[in-house]
């Protein structure tokens, strides 16, 4: 008897989208969705002449704490003020030690540097990419107690998830330390549905544009419970004044947030949690497929995170990110050298290497992820991601 031959069939998956539109951010489109409500509240700021603080500005800081639940929410000119300005207000300067992961943006140590302090880097978890509590206790014990006084912890949250903040809470009480929380790429997050915001003493945050709570510009905002600090970090934005303008009572600087950002974090908080949810969805997607063919994110028990960035790695990053932009698909490095390695902080390291840190820099590779994204459009990422890696 003649066996026939199997006849095997292939399905073709076609995707309903134009593949020359996956965008890494949609701001356009997220435009499209708010634009009736941003226009309206910029065009009531322009007839009043109020632009900078302001009762719209007041508004944005009640809508900002009540939803994260903390005391005070004050509004600053960026994420990067926000950390200056906390910074300040806790008394850092010369002499003080502000431990934060090698693994971060240039703004957690410039900062510092600014300020006469001394940025000592840390490296960080290879499964979370937040700072590594062992190396964090290793790298504090290389000081004399007598050295780290009025010094700080910076745990940086790195692509949305927030850090081991009961952990880190533990070791900042142990030596004596401030704890703040950069929460650039956070806001949303959550730890056992505490937000953040909340998760430590004091919580800065980022509202630039692609951040997953974002203004038209640049903008940021700090979180504590503490009365008397939030009111030196109020002075202190503005110039060091209190009450009288012309009074300055501690040196400050000029990090007042503008009306027309704060009206634009009005109306995205509208959205944010719907927003929130899709981000979540879409990062779901990306797990299910590429678990197994990458090393996806790593979310522990009872931590949600804001999801700013997807972020993949393999040792063929490089070849990796060519053949995806040769199919129409934007991907970024966050980040390529580590803190440590930069040229303006080297003389603030021993020259120890950072080994998960430096690792990292040449295998990270992050995917485009936004709420305005397609199911579509994440299979697509997914299966050419998939081909590349065989």
């Amino acid at each position: 008897m003649q066996l026939q031959p199997e006849v095997v069939r292939i399905e073709i998956k076609k995707y309903k989208f134009n593949m020359e539109t996956i965008n890494f951010v949609d701001l356009k489109k997220q435009y499209s969705v708010i634009e009736r409500d941003v226009n309206e509240s910029l065009a009531a700021i322009l007839k009043s002449g109020q632009f900078i603080l302001g009762p719209v500005v007041e508004k944005a800081e009640d809508a900002l704490s009540q939803y994260t639940n903390a005391n005070h929410a004050i509004t600053v000119s960026s994420g990067t003020d926000a950390l200056f300005v906390s910074l300040l207000a806790l008394g850092i300067g010369p002499g003080s030690k502000v431990f934060i992961p090698a693994f971060t943006y240039t703004a957690t140590a410039e900062v510092i540097a600014l300020l006469g302090a001394e940025p000592a880097f840390v490296d960080v978890d290879e499964d979370t990419y937040n700072i590594s509590c062992d190396s964090l206790i290793e790298k504090i014990n290389h000081y004399q107690r007598s050295e780290l006084s009025n010094s700080a912890i910076i745990a940086v949250d790195l692509f949305g998830l927030p850090a081991d903040y009961n952990t880190i809470s533990d070791i900042a009480v142990n030596f004596g330390l401030h704890l703040i929380s950069d929460a650039a790429q956070s806001f949303g997050g959550s730890i056992e549905n505490q937000k953040v915001g909340k998760l430590s003493p004091v919580t800065t945050t980022s509202f630039y544009p692609t951040k997953p709570l974002s203004c038209y510009g640049d903008g940021g905002a700090v979180f504590t419970d503490d009365d008397e600090l939030a009111m030196k970090i109020k002075s202190i934005r503005s110039h060091g004044i209190t009450d009288n303008p012309y009074e300055n009572v501690r040196i400050g600087t000029n990090a007042r947030f503008d009306a027309m950002q704060a009206a634009v974090i009005l109306s995205k908080l509208k959205i944010f949690d719907e927003e929130l949810g899709k981000r979540e969805n879409t990062a779901q997607i990306y797990n299910q497929e590429l678990k197994g063919v990458v090393k996806t994110p790593t979310i522990t028990n009872q931590v949600k995170s804001a999801w700013a960035h997807y972020t993949i790695r393999t040792r063929d990053r490089d070849e990796l990110r060519k053949f995806l932009t040769e199919n129409n698909i934007p991907t970024m490095i966050y980040y390529p050298k580590g803190m440590h390695e930069q040229t303006a902080y080297k003389k603030y390291h021993n020259g120890n290497p950072l080994i998960v840190s430096e690792k990292l820099c040449g295998e990270v590779l992050s995917l485009p992820l936004h709420p305005y994204m397609s199911e579509d459009q994440v299979y697509y990422v997914s299966e050419k991601v998939k081909k590349f890696i065989g």
